[in-house]
């Protein structure tokens, strides 16, 4: 993650989930520390997968502690295995203490992320087709589970209802039809915003077409309708599918030709990767 990105829109997050987790003070970890002890403690992958987020990890703790400091053994992105050891935390020991949970919770999540889309992106290695994520994301955690679709090979698709037009059933039905609900995206939307066009069947895509579609969505249409929708598009807008993507199901989107397959799978269905922290060892005290 960019460290303007990590300082301006991450930062405040975190915080808020050091908050969450400490109302007042972590009354377990003070019972066993007087505060002035260093250590270190070891970070573990317990199953396979990427890893991703570790400067969010690292982060949390200096949140708590601006001393602390992560000695990576594992780059961002990197592929690790069950057992591995992929860094070590120095710091207080209080400070250890007390952020490994939420730290943990991001590097996890992130990593599970990036996991699954890897997985996904290989299958569509030495095709036109990008796999890019939606909106469909755990509130408050958008800028970090963006940041794990991209790094495990994805691209992002807008990042909020401001980052561009997508005119879905609802919008279409506000407006009295897609000709109508396109009218109005290009008298009112800013000029250097492109129109995507969310259609279900052939009469929609026809009808989103004609009324000058940068975009059109092809949503949870069957393969052979979808074949059909590429050949009436006739590149003259790009094509999106969206709708029951799986990873078995990627090969075959991919053959028809489409630009963009988006999966909202990526970041609402991902399970963790499986991390720990271990083996904290008290080396020493701060100067009082």
């Amino acid at each position: 993650m960019r460290e303007t990105t990590l300082r301006l829109q991450a930062e405040p997050l975190i915080r808020s989930a050091l908050r969450e987790d400490i109302t007042n003070e972590d009354v377990s970890t003070i019972s066993v520390v007087d505060g002035t002890e260093r250590g270190r403690v070891h970070l573990l992958a317990k199953e396979d997968g990427v890893i991703c987020g570790l400067d969010v990890f690292e982060r949390t703790f200096q949140l708590l502690d601006p001393t602390a400091r992560l000695k990576a053994a594992v780059r961002e992105g990197d592929d690790v295995t069950v057992g591995e050891e992929l860094g070590v935390v120095h710091g207080h020991v209080e400070a250890l203490l007390s952020g490994e949970r939420v730290a943990l919770n991001f590097l996890q999540r992130m990593s599970g992320i990036a996991t699954l889309t890897r997985a996904m992106a290989r299958e569509l290695a030495g095709t036109r087709t990008r796999l890019v994520d939606t909106r469909k994301t755990t509130p408050n955690m958008r800028v970090f589970e963006r940041e794990a679709v991209r790094v495990g090979g994805g691209a992002n698709h807008r990042y909020n209802l401001s980052d561009g037009v997508m005119l879905k059933d609802n919008h279409i039905d506000a407006a009295g039809g897609i000709s109508q609900a396109v009218a109005a995206a290009r008298a009112r939307a800013p000029f250097v915003r492109k129109v995507e066009v969310e259609v279900e069947n052939l009469v929609q895509l026809r009808e989103a077409l004609a009324a000058g579609a940068d975009i059109v969505m092809l949503d949870n249409m069957d393969l052979a309708t979808m074949r059909t929708a590429v050949g009436m598009v006739d590149g003259r807008a790009e094509v999106e599918v969206s709708g029951n993507v799986t990873l078995g199901r990627l090969h075959d989107l991919a053959e028809l030709g489409v630009d963009v397959i988006s999966c909202g799978a990526l970041t609402h269905s991902a399970p963790i990767l499986d991390l720990s922290l271990k083996h904290l060892v008290v080396t020493g005290r701060r100067a009082s």
